[in-house]
């Protein structure tokens, strides 16, 4: 551990991820806590934090673009009929305290803040476990109550009028090499193959380090992966794919993906036999 502003995570005593809880961000970045660097058991970097193509990725976390018209995402707005749009609506996610704090992980409170106010209140849950001597899984939960009078609903690009853009949830931006990294379900192969669906499992090969994510509840599952590699690489899940996700006043959204990270590249067998460890940890 260190002091407040990051936090450590360890397994088996060796470092895998920093988590910067009050990062020093401009507010078009939309500032939120993050974690980067996310690196193997061997020390290989597997994150990326504020790359030149897209400054507002930052590492590992949870970004929403449109919050009832407020930018949890950060960058530019999707605006229908317009494109993309530099707009003043942005929000930030201010941690609040923490509820543990151990070697492995950690129980989070969170604000998500706009123009109007609270939006969101969100409690994330963090753990690092060990796997394997090569391989190790990170648990993020999160779970987004409405603390507001009025509904709400969470929006995408794709929701605003931009095909195959359904980001929005759980994000992970990983590390940009010479070769774009392989991507592969237990039943696909590339990223216009598994890009906008839905699977129980999904891997990113790199040179040298394989990361496979998971949705470990029914409705994690149920939300299609958004996936890139040709143009950087980047791998997170759709809160509203099809179309808005209402979340009604006092109501809770709620989701759990489990990232193995492991050196080496993996095979479909190797990848879904640690997938079935992590989720059983």
């Amino acid at each position: 551990m260190t002091g407040n502003d990051s936090v450590v995570l360890r397994v088996a005593g060796r470092p895998v991820g920093r988590y910067v809880t009050r990062p020093e961000l401009p507010a078009r970045l939309s500032p939120r806590p993050y974690l980067h660097p996310v690196t193997t058991l061997a020390g290989t970097a597997v994150t990326e934090l504020s790359p030149a193509d897209h400054a507002h990725h930052l590492g590992v976390g949870v970004a929403v673009p449109d919050v009832e018209g407020f930018n949890f995402w950060g960058g530019r707005t999707y605006v229908r009929d317009r494109g993309p749009t530099e707009l003043d609506n942005h929000g930030s996610q201010r941690h609040t305290a923490y509820q543990l704090r151990d070697p492995d992980g950690f129980v989070e409170e969170l604000r998500w803040v706009a123009a109007p106010g609270e939006l969101l209140r969100e409690r994330r849950t963090v753990a690092a476990t060990e796997l394997t001597g090569t391989a190790w899984a990170l648990d993020l939960t999160f779970s987004l109550t409405n603390i507001t009078s009025a509904p709400l609903s969470l929006g995408s690009p794709a929701t605003n009028g931009r095909p195959g853009a359904a980001y929005g949830g759980f994000f992970w931006r990983a590390r940009k090499e010479d070769t774009a990294p392989d991507v592969f379900t237990a039943d696909a192969e590339g990223e216009g193959a598994v890009h906008g669906r839905p699977a129980d499992w999904l891997a990113l090969a790199g040179s040298t380090w394989t990361l496979v994510f998971a949705g470990v509840t029914a409705p994690t599952r149920r939300d299609p992966w958004f996936v890139r590699t040709a143009e950087y690489p980047g791998v997170g899940s759709s809160l509203a794919h099809g179309a808005r996700l209402p979340v009604p006043p006092g109501e809770t959204v709620v989701r759990r993906v489990v990232t193995v990270v492991a050196d080496g590249r993996l095979g479909r067998d190797e990848a879904a036999a640690l997938v079935r460890k992590a989720v059983s940890a």
